[in-house]
């Protein structure tokens, strides 16, 4: 899928030089076809690094995509230039009169807090609830799907006694559900969380569907019955290097941090981790694009 982005975007060159098909806004006005909206709330620290990973999987589909990057206004970020957020990043003012075809809430390095004490939380909820209307289907990652269960669904997080950090194997549950089509029965797939949901909580709620769980992270992939959201406690957009860079950083501020799982070759933290989980990241947000999204939008917005 070419991606259409601004020129100027950091991201742009990465992912040429990886030969991912992406385009600028000259070149995507000569095409006269209907492309996806796509709006990603970016809720991550290092809001760069992040857009590369997510632009990186929506760019393997033939269709175009247009996207759009969202920061909450409520918030100060201290690890992204304002220059850069001026330059590339909308505020939710700028576009909640408009309509979206697919939507993105990222993680966030803040599950230490009760929703409720996050200060964009009210900011947050407000975009949840104009999703419902003004969304085709929204997806949620990591923090952002525990902020998602909580509010949509009232299922509440818990502490891990340590973190949940690794690469980890996860089982499919046996369902004829389109967004698991292609995925092999089991899969790797990154996590790096402090906090949980119960997977009985999930599975005795009405309104939800669990998909996939891993036996020592736990759940993992959830959907709404009404196939409008979908949930990954995990991090399948991480690069190779993500959870190395995480460790060695926490090791620097001297947490009493345990090495990621299943993550170092030989378990020694001196080896170039390998990336395991790119097929099925891959295969899982193209499914989310083709089936939840551009199968399911309405060609025009009313």
């Amino acid at each position: 899928m070419p991606i259409n982005i601004p020129r100027e975007l950091p991201a742009k060159t990465i992912l040429e030089k990886e030969r991912i098909f992406v385009m600028d806004d000259l070149r995507a006005v000569t095409q006269d076809i209907r492309p996806l909206n796509i709006v990603i709330l970016n809720l991550m620290p290092e809001k760069e690094k992040t857009e590369t990973q997510l632009l990186r999987l929506l760019g393997n589909s033939p269709l175009q995509v247009n996207i759009t990057l969202l920061y909450p206004a409520t918030h100060e970020t201290k690890t992204t230039s304002q220059i850069h957020l001026d330059q590339f990043y909308k505020t939710f003012g700028e576009i909640k009169h408009r309509k979206y075809d697919g939507m993105i809430i990222t993680g966030a390095p803040i599950e230490h807090l009760p929703f409720e004490e996050v200060d964009y939380w009210p900011e947050l909820v407000a975009i949840m609830d104009w999703a419902k209307t003004n969304v085709t289907s929204t997806l949620h990652i990591c923090w952002g799907a525990q902020a998602g269960l909580y509010h949509h669904f009232g299922i509440e997080k818990y502490n891990l006694p340590q973190k949940c950090s690794g690469v980890f194997r996860h089982h499919l549950v046996d369902e004829p559900i389109k967004l698991l089509r292609g995925l092999d029965d089991q899969f790797c797939s990154p996590h790096s969380r402090h906090t949980d949901v119960h997977k009985e909580a999930i599975e005795q709620h009405p309104d939800l569907l669990l998909l996939s769980h891993s036996d020592e992270a736990g759940v993992y992939l959830v959907m709404s019955k009404d196939e409008r959201f979908i949930f990954i406690t995990g991090h399948p957009e991480y690069d190779a290097e993500t959870l190395q860079q995480e460790y060695m950083r926490d090791l620097s501020k001297g947490l009493d941090i345990h090495m990621p799982a299943y993550y170092f070759p030989g378990d020694n933290p001196d080896n170039k981790p390998v990336k395991t989980w790119r097929s099925h990241a891959y295969l899982l947000f193209m499914n989310w694009l083709n089936y939840y999204v551009y199968q399911e939008t309405p060609y025009i917005w009313e």
